[in-house]
């Protein structure tokens, strides 16, 4: 479904990211797996050693995206690899939940910077390129972004933006065959939610109708179907996996 088109996915190692950049290289793309830590670059080394021993064919790449340079970096060295870029998936993103009184103006600018300025930095410097020959940009938003969560307004803020952000630019380059959408992940099976206690996740359970939590394939699954061919008729989209918890 992806044949010899270029994918970079930021924030690729892990969970909902790391299961996007199998999905999509089992599909014939040529993946660009971003990570921000020296801790992750063993986790990247192993995810690319993976897709190759499966036959496909990636590399990894270190840039902190809520930096507008280590963006351009990234893409440049994306469009120098395999030539061009086709597919990007602003996945990178991170938390620091707290309420409100207690957050602090670090904690809420840190949010914002990776989570919506990385969108911006990011797409900014992949439409340059993606200008010659069209391509589809896929952003991570979350239902916390539709709903709101008590603790969560620096993430809820963020993610909110991220919609905006989307809408606005899928108007702006539908003309240039290029497809802007957003998926909005309801409650995962990832690292994040892996520690959570019997009792929270019992809570979870009892506000998503499908009574079990989501996975990352599942997630992986919408944003292959948007990087492809099969949604060419689809822009400014927010499509919800979260087992009908914010329907």
């Amino acid at each position: 479904m992806l044949k010899d088109k270029v994918a970079v996915i930021t924030g690729g190692t892990r969970g909902i990211g790391k299961e996007i950049a199998r999905v999509y290289a089992s599909n014939g793309a040529k993946v660009v797996i971003n990570y921000v830590s020296e801790r992750s670059a063993e986790d990247a080394e192993k995810l690319v050693a993976q897709i190759q021993e499966a036959g496909g064919i990636a590399c990894s790449f270190r840039a902190d995206i809520s930096n507008f340079e280590q963006a351009k970096t990234l893409m440049d060295f994306a469009k120098d690899e395999y030539g061009g870029i086709d597919i990007l998936v602003n996945n990178a993103g991170i938390t620091k939940d707290m309420l409100l009184l207690r957050m602090t103006e670090d904690e809420f600018d840190k949010v914002i910077s990776v989570n919506l300025k990385g969108v911006f930095n990011s797409t900014k410097n992949a439409l340059r390129t993606m200008l010659k020959s069209g391509g589809s940009i896929i952003n991570m938003t979350s239902v916390v972004g539709i709903t709101g969560n008590a603790g969560q307004a620096n993430y809820a803020a963020s993610k909110a933006g991220v919609i905006g952000f989307t809408k606005s630019i899928a108007r702006e380059y539908a003309g240039k065959n290029i497809r802007v959408n957003a998926i909005a992940p309801g409650f995962i099976e990832t690292d994040m939610t892996n520690v959570l206690s019997d009792n929270t996740k019992e809570g979870i359970l009892d506000s998503v109708p499908m009574k079990r939590l989501g996975t990352p394939e599942e997630v992986a699954n919408v944003a292959l179907f948007l990087a492809s061919n099969l949604s060419n008729y689809v822009t400014g989209e927010v499509i919800k996996v979260d087992g009908g918890m914010a329907m």
